[in-house]
């Protein structure tokens, strides 16, 4: 049986490791927002599908580690190298201020965003080119 309050410190140390927001794992994840929340504050327990979700996103993550905190955390047969830092820059569009990255650095690839381009539902779009 899951020990609910474990696997969600065992889920927010995921979440930390990757940097990420409870908001953004969700869509990496393809899952809704509550369904984190409510995983995390111990209100639902993880069904199987979401545990896989997350195992096929996150390849690092060991099954038996998530389920049970035996053994570790990211996988050693697994690890790969995530992103070493990210600067973002804020921008202001007609419609929203939205936060955007400017560079990733990662010792493995050394790429940076060169441009983003936004789409919103009404066919309009916007285009940003980092300087």
């Amino acid at each position: 049986m899951i020990n609910n309050e474990a696997f969600a410190k065992r889920l927010q140390k995921i979440i930390e490791y990757y940097g990420e927001s409870a908001s953004s794992f969700s869509e990496k994840v393809g899952v809704q927002r509550s369904t984190i929340s409510h995983i995390l504050s111990g209100r639902n327990k993880p069904s199987l599908d979401f545990v896989m979700k997350v195992l096929s996103q996150f390849p690092e993550v060991d099954l038996y580690w998530l389920m049970n905190g035996k053994g570790s955390f990211p996988s050693e047969s697994k690890k790969v190298e995530k992103p070493v830092s990210v600067e973002k820059k804020e921008i202001s569009t007609n419609k929203e201020k939205i936060e955007i990255p400017t560079s990733i650095s990662n010792s493995s690839n050394g790429k940076k965003i060169e441009r983003i381009v936004i789409f919103y539902s009404d066919g309009s779009f916007q285009n940003f080119e980092n300087s």
